[in-house]
């Protein structure tokens, strides 16, 4: 602590002349910021070049070299890298500090951004609604011609939006020339499969196709050449470190090494391989160009594949460790600490123009065919007259790909007499305009309860100007239905809506009398419902609605066939309060879910009173390290019949009977937690996790005390995994003073 402060001390007095003052950093000394761009080099001292290779997630080992470098104080003066590493080495030229890299690294989703899919809680809440009702990531579009299934390559916005946040605020769109360091990316052309060398574009688009893996991200369309990742053709760019004048090279080759031919039996394994060998090949070349004053530093990454992005932490240790290893070289370019911390603090330095907010004169959206433009420009929240900076018009603009239906957002913007102008040119993803998701649901106790079910949910949008949507869900099993809901913004881009739906079910189900099967009845029924309600931003909605129903019950088990089956008609009405903020819904580690609904059934002119219902449903995520659970919890009332919500089953009272818990109020609350222990390939799967469960709660009915007044403990084993039809478990369940029960259990979330 005295050296550090000893150095700022110094850095800022050789600074006073400057017209700014000493700013506070999380990777070095804090130092005042210099008016010049770029940092001082010293005459007598070697300029430096850093030269990151790509690797995909291997690629995180550049960010464990940076670590090191910054601990032995070695100064870097310009960068060039390829694919992963000009991600990493792009963000550090513009000033990001290692403490923000690792942030990057840690806190983005890479499932999802191979997966294409913008984070849960960007999305917006009706998407998130279609998770609660079928938690399946298997979808499909359906059109006239046929079926389709997604690009085989992820398109642009998950990727794009976790490149944003990594930047440094104002540095988006400035040429790579003109950053704190001297930056170098290459691409290939994906029609002659040349070199392109991206000297002067804007550093966000340099990263983004440099990145553009086949078969991994699409393609981008630089200055009208279509180009790819830069690693099949220059994959540890040396040359270009050589040509902007680097007295002393220190490379990092994080490249995949060709694998075995125990590992080429798929034609996915061959068509890796054909990629590594051409990016191999180039890397030797490359090698041999390196002088006798350059460094090589080649982290140990057995193990780590190209997309294996759970092992982010691993693989930083690998780079720190190599990188220390050649201290005793690299000891030599470094620097004295007051030295250091001035040449660290000028790379940190914010851009001499800062992105300073302007008044919005227009806002124009184009390139849309089906969806109405005027309900993407509202959805952006961007108003004439307001007053935004750059950075704040493109997250807003990104906001856009919660919707799902869209490709890509691209935002262009200028700035005249102190006025912004924003230009915003939106791509649909035309498979997504008709959406068809496929789900299975399974549960089991190995005994008497055992559940099936097959789920269709299709999903179509943009059905006129206003952004009219038809949510059509289907299902076949122990639990038969189909449902219709239109869903009618009453505007282009209103948050008002109304949901006019049909459905018709049908399913058996058991009455129990103190926790004891009496009776089976088969139950089927058919509604007609109106909703009026209001979207809360992306995370929730309030809704009013009426629903009308007609069902019909009759006892299977006994059978009792003299006896006719009950029918009856019912008017419900309802109020109902949702919020979703959960970024996943089998393990969350951060966000929240709230649902209240209260009911109300009008007494019928027999002189029947009226029935009241109410419901309260929350969870609150946990996390801690590679642990992640929730606190969950609910309480349900009724003034005549039972509770709208039963207990029994899986996380629910597990080792009790689905369902066999019942009484006017009912309270239950659980805490579950589970600690990663391992994961399947992306294309497989996903976190598999170890967990357990604590359970309280039970039915109450005051006025009969002696009937299920009782509360129950249980808790739960279990082992589960993330699956494309959502998560499984595999697990045994207890009640206290109760049975023991072994669980099946996927795709139902609760």
């Amino acid at each position: 602590m005295f050296l550090r402060a000893l150095a700022t001390a110094l850095a800022c007095a050789l600074l006073t002349s400057a017209p700014a003052v000493c700013a506070q950093s999380d990777d070095t000394v804090p130092l005042s910021s210099p008016v010049a761009a770029g940092p001082v080099v010293p005459a007598a001292r070697p300029r430096i070049a850093l030269v990151l290779s790509g690797g995909g997630a291997r690629g995180f080992a550049h960010i464990g070299v940076l670590r090191a470098l910054r601990d032995m104080r070695i100064p870097i003066d310009m960068v060039v890298g390829t694919s992963m590493g000009s991600v990493v080495g792009g963000a550090y030229a513009a000033g990001a500090g290692v403490s923000d890299l690792e942030k990057m690294a840690r806190q983005t989703d890479w499932d999802r951004v191979v997966a294409d899919r913008p984070a849960r809680e960007d999305l917006e809440f009706r998407r998130r609604e279609e998770d609660t009702i079928l938690p399946s990531r298997l979808e499909f579009g359906v059109h006239s011609d046929g079926i389709s299934l997604p690009p085989s390559a992820a398109g642009n916005a998950a990727l794009e939006q976790a490149l944003s946040r990594l930047l440094p605020a104002g540095t988006r769109d400035r040429p790579v020339s003109q950053l704190t360091l001297p930056f170098r990316s290459v691409a290939s052309d994906l029609v002659t499969g040349d070199l392109v060398d991206l000297v002067d574009t804007p550093l966000f688009l340099t990263m983004r196709a440099s990145l553009a893996v086949p078969g991994v991200f699409a393609p981008v369309r630089v200055n009208q050449r279509l180009v790819v990742d830069g690693g099949l053709v220059r994959n540890l760019p040396i040359d270009l470190a050589h040509k902007m004048g680097a007295d002393i090279v220190i490379a990092v080759n994080v490249g995949t090494p060709l694998a075995p031919e125990k590992n080429l039996g798929s034609a996915l394994g061959v068509a890796q391989q054909m990629i590594n060998i051409l990016t191999e090949q180039n890397v030797q070349r490359s090698i041999r160009e390196l002088r006798s004053q350059d460094i090589l530093i080649a982290p140990a990454l057995d193990g780590i594949g190209f997309l294996d992005f759970r092992s982010i932490e691993a693989a930083m240790t690998a780079g720190e460790t190599a990188a220390h290893e050649l201290e005793p070289r690299l000891a030599a370019l470094a620097l004295e600490p007051a030295d250091y911390a001035l040449f660290e603090n000028n790379r940190l330095a914010p851009p001499p123009l800062s992105d300073t907010p302007a008044a919005i004169a227009s806002v124009t959206v184009t390139g849309t065919q089906r969806i109405n433009p005027a309900i993407l420009e509202k959805q952006t929240g961007i108003a004439k007259g307001a007053s935004m900076t750059r950075e704040q018009v493109r997250q807003a603009a990104d906001t856009l790909y919660g919707r799902g239906d869209l490709e890509r957002v691209e935002t262009d913007i200028e700035d005249e007499d102190g006025k912004r102008s924003v230009a915003i040119k939106a791509t649909e993803a035309a498979w997504a305009t008709s959406r068809l998701r496929v789900g299975l649901e399974l549960a089991s106790d190995f005994d008497d309860s055992n559940r099936f079910a097959l789920k269709l949910m299709h999903v179509r949008t943009s059905m006129n100007s206003w952004g009219g949507e038809l949510r059509t869900l289907a299902q076949a099993g122990d639990v038969r239905g189909l449902g219709m809901q239109f869903y009618q913004p009453l505007g282009a881009g209103s948050q008002w809506y109304v949901a006019p739906a049909l459905e018709y079910g049908s399913t058996s189900l058991d009455s129990f009398v103190a926790g004891r099967r009496e009776r089976r009845y088969a139950y089927s029924g058919s509604s007609a419902s109106l909703v009026l309600g209001r979207e809360l931003g992306t995370s929730g909605d309030i809704r009013i609605g009426v629903t009308r129903q007609k069902a019909g019950v009759q006892s299977v088990i006994p059978e009792e066939p003299d006896s006719a089956a009950l029918r009856g008609f019912g008017t419900t009405q309802f109020v109902q309060y949702q919020a979703d903020t959960l970024d996943s819904l089998g393990f969350p580690s951060r966000g929240y879910l709230l649902d209240a609904r209260l009911e109300r059934v009008p007494g019928s002119g027999s002189g029947a009173a009226a029935e009241a219902h109410s419901s309260l449903i929350g969870m609150a995520a946990i996390s801690g390290g590679n642990w992640a659970g929730h606190l969950y919890g609910e309480f349900a009332h009724s003034n005549n019949g039972y509770a709208p919500l039963s207990l029994g089953g899986f996380l629910r009272l597990s080792g009790t009977v689905p369902d066999s818990i019942q009484g006017r109020t009912m309270a239950f609350g659980r805490l579950v937690m589970a600690r990663r222990i391992g994961a399947l390939p992306v294309t497989l799967g996903g976190t598999v996790r170890a967990g357990f469960s604590l359970e309280m709660g039970g039915g109450f009915d005051l006025n009969q005390p002696s009937q299920g007044s009782k509360v129950k403990q249980a808790l739960s084993g279990f082992l589960s995994v993330d699956t494309r039809f959502g998560p499984a478990y595999v697990g045994a369940g207890a009640t206290k003073e109760g049975s023991r029960t072994l669980y099946l259990f996927l795709g139902p979330v609760w």
